[in-house]
């Protein structure tokens, strides 16, 4: 995202800026993203960054809550077009794989603030947007449960769980593989093994 305009608005600088790390950490460890790195990407100087977010740190939240607002619109959206648990189970799930396919990045960004020892801002932002994930994931599944679509002695909780890993599970692969768009081929077998363990 070659960015050469010098004349943005302040929100849609913010905007290019997330956008750029977001790109910048599909392309090489998110830790060693710089802040003169974004800017020679975006096409602009240290200083003209620092004129719209104080700090380094302040980019990161800005990203994780550009993230957090896709990936729970996508959740939303994805469940919203199913009347079913089930289904609204699979599309969540495949919505979450097609998110981390567009946005490699994502992922490594993540998991590099959950690993940091200190609490921080971008740190709080992501086990928020976790905890907003679980809590719609729980509710389909109890939901599901309720209308015996899914087996009535499920323990909602470790199926929430297990969703979670499952999709960590497949993006770990990828990365490994160093293809995220493997991910998308093994979803679908991957879910169905997912969905004969929490049917009723």
């Amino acid at each position: 995202m070659k960015t050469t305009s010098k004349n943005l608005r302040a929100d849609e600088r913010r905007e290019v800026t997330v956008q750029t790390v977001v790109e910048l950490a599909g392309e090489q460890n998110p830790s060693e993203i710089t802040t003169a790195a974004i800017a020679k990407r975006m096409g602009v100087t240290q200083g003209a960054l620092f004129r719209h977010f104080p700090n380094k740190e302040a980019i990161l939240s800005s990203v994780m809550e550009w993230v957090s607002k896709r990936l729970l619109a996508r959740i939303d959206k994805a469940i919203n077009k199913n009347s079913s648990p089930l289904a609204a189970l699979e599309a969540m799930f495949m919505a979450h794989v097609d998110f981390v396919c567009k946005h490699p990045g994502v992922p490594r960004m993540l998991f590099g603030e959950l690993q940091g020892a200190k609490d921080s801002a971008p740190k709080r932002m992501v086990q928020l947007m976790i905890e907003g994930y679980s809590f719609k994931l729980k509710a389909l599944l109890e939901e599901g449960v309720a209308n015996g679509e899914l087996n009535p002695e499920l323990d909602t909780q470790s199926a929430a769980l297990l969703f979670i890993g499952t999709v960590q599970g497949l993006v770990m692969q990828s990365l490994l593989a160093g293809d995220v768009k493997k991910m998308r081929k093994d979803a679908p077998g991957v879910f169905a093994i997912y969905q004969r363990g929490i049917r009723g």
